[in-house]
């Protein structure tokens, strides 16, 4: 008997659950990594969010309207050119194609130069001299008018999006339907209808755009080397961002306050010359792909078009490409570097560039390059206007005070769950197991959230509090169906009922996580963290500690009958 008491110890922790069990509470020691100091007292890897660590919050609107319209090519190309030369303008004949191209015959009364029509950016263009003026000939699209009219009418950025039934335009701007419909009156066109008669207009912007002015913040804000600074998005409208540690005014600077983005050409060695800055960016396109390569189409403004025309046949660029690249940076770090293609350098020696595409490479990898690139292109101005719908701060001693209420807090609730536990069961040899079991979770959850530097705040705290709760429930359920006659059954019985018990687990685990996951995928500002804290408790119990637990209480018993 002896001599098997002795081994049963050495059974416990040859086995392979009590081993994973180990291993995970030593790696979430290590995360979380507890030192003293002597200025700060106990320190942690932990991160702490707003109401934790004080600081300040931010909440904005994108602003911008999503519609399908059309117009008249015509009109739109007279409007265009007018706005841009300042002469007048007739349409003396616009033609259609059923593949939706058009050819429109402008005439004017005063020379028009390549320049201009570059600058115009619609396509394919002829310029013919007649008398003292111009007969332009332009081959265009519907599509290329209605986005230049528009981007010209409300400097704003537009941008196309081919859906089932046509195209979308985003307006990246505020701009309401009454305003639209008078800018498309006035070039023959209107904003479409639906079947219902209902009319396709909708304020706010695209999915893709509210995440990408997300990614842009996010960007920013690690460029800054500010960690762990939370950017949520709620629904297609706001965004919101929680900026531990720092004070309302700094917290404002840095979100709506653009980076500084500069182009720069080589000259020799690694020496190189400045050409132009983010202010002459006109337009940031979306990443797309052609002829085998990923790339990320801009646009230059007139002055920097010719800076850059200026710039490149100074320094070589457009006779020696290769030894002359031009490169980016977006404050001060190097972010894209590429010789001019053949063509481009060969246009640069006649005229200016005004619409340009940095070439990535043809892999998955340039994909992902072409996508930050066209974050960087944007030199941290988000896509979009935004509104300040929000603000608030919170003092660094209320964030010290609500830690330690939340500390507090978490120790009263496990001292009620043991006193619970003591007066069900009243021994000590399942009080300390379930207890310490409790303890090994909290510590697994807290060193998940250091791993992956998930901050933790009021909700989260929540989460973990939540977490206990069903997991000290699921510890009953195991040490019932135990002690289900009082004592140990044998083993082929206790295999039976730890079976069923998990079963019971399982199916309370499952229901417990598909009621938290729409708080997940909706993202429900703070709710977010609550559900992201309390599936991973589960998780970790249920895959981790639960099986540990049935095994040591198992092994406790027969000692306390042995």
């Amino acid at each position: 008997m002896n001599e098997e008491r002795e081994q049963k110890p050495k059974t416990l922790w040859q086995d392979w659950r009590v081993r994973i069990f180990i291993l995970a509470l030593l790696l979430s020691l290590v995360a979380i990594h507890p030192w003293y100091s002597a200025d700060e007292g106990i320190e942690t890897n932990l991160n702490y969010g707003l109401d934790l660590e004080g600081g300040s919050w931010l909440q904005v609107k994108l602003q911008g309207a999503v519609i399908q319209a059309d117009a008249d090519s015509g009109q739109m190309a007279e409007s265009l050119l007018e706005s841009t030369t300042g002469y007048a303008v007739d349409v003396r004949s616009s033609s259609e194609t059923p593949s939706g191209s058009s050819t429109i015959v402008l005439v004017t009364d005063k020379p028009v130069s390549n320049s201009q029509m570059d600058l115009l950016g619609l396509g394919e263009y002829s310029i013919a001299s007649e008398g003292n003026g111009s007969a332009v000939t332009l081959f265009s699209s519907e599509q290329s008018l209605i986005i230049s009219y528009l981007s010209t009418s409300l400097n704003s950025e537009v941008v196309p999006f081919l859906i089932e039934d046509g195209v979308e335009y985003e307006i990246r701007t505020a701009v309401t339907e009454e305003e639209l419909d008078v800018l498309f009156a006035a070039v023959g066109g209107s904003i479409l209808t639906d079947e219902s008669g209902e009319s396709l207009y909708r304020d706010g912007v695209r999915t893709e755009t509210r995440d990408m002015t997300k990614d842009i913040l996010s960007d920013k804000l690690n460029g800054l080397g500010l960690k762990d600074i939370p950017v949520r998005t709620v629904g297609d409208e706001y965004i919101l961002m929680d900026f531990a540690g720092i004070d309302l005014t700094t917290a404002k600077e840095i979100a709506l306050t653009p980076g500084k983005f500069e182009i720069r050409v080589q000259t020799t060695g690694n020496q190189t010359k400045h050409v132009l800055y983010g202010d002459d960016i006109a337009s940031v396109g979306i990443a797309g792909f052609h002829e085998g390569q990923w790339f990320t189409p801009f646009t230059l403004s007139e002055e920097g078009a010719l800076a850059l025309q200026k710039v490149a046949l100074e320094t070589g660029a457009t006779t020696n490409p290769d030894a002359h690249w031009l490169i980016m940076y977006l404050d001060d770090e190097e972010i894209y570097g590429a010789p001019l293609s053949f063509s481009a350098a060969t246009k640069l020696q006649q005229t200016p560039i005004y619409a340009w595409e940095a070439s990535t490479g043809g892999d998955e990898e340039s994909e992902d390059q072409a996508k930050q690139l066209q974050i960087h292109l944007r030199s941290g101005a988000l896509p979009v206007n935004v509104e300040l719908m929000g603000s608030g701060q919170v003092d660094a001693a209320l964030g010290s005070q609500f830690k330690l209420q939340a500390i507090i807090a978490g120790l009263l609730a496990l001292i009620a769950v043991a006193l619970a536990v003591f007066r069900r069961y009243g021994k000590k040899q399942i009080l300390i197991p379930m207890v310490g079991t409790s303890l090994c979770e909290v510590v697994m959850i807290l060193g998940f959230a250091s791993a992956i530097n998930w901050q933790l705040d009021l909700p989260a705290i929540a989460g973990i509090i939540a977490a206990i709760g069903t997991g000290i429930d699921h510890l009953v359920i195991i040490t019932d169906e135990v002690l289900y006659e009082g004592k140990l059954p044998p083993t082929k019985v206790y295999l039976s009922r730890i079976t069923r018990a998990f079963g019971i687990i399982f199916a309370a685990a499952s229901t417990t996580v598909i009621a938290m996951s729409p708080l997940v995928v909706m993202g429900f500002g703070a709710l977010k963290g609550f559900a992201i804290t309390t599936i991973i408790g589960v998780m970790i119990g249920v895959l981790i500690a639960r099986p540990v637990y049935g095994k040591v209480i198992k092994e406790v018993l027969h000692e306390e009958e042995g």
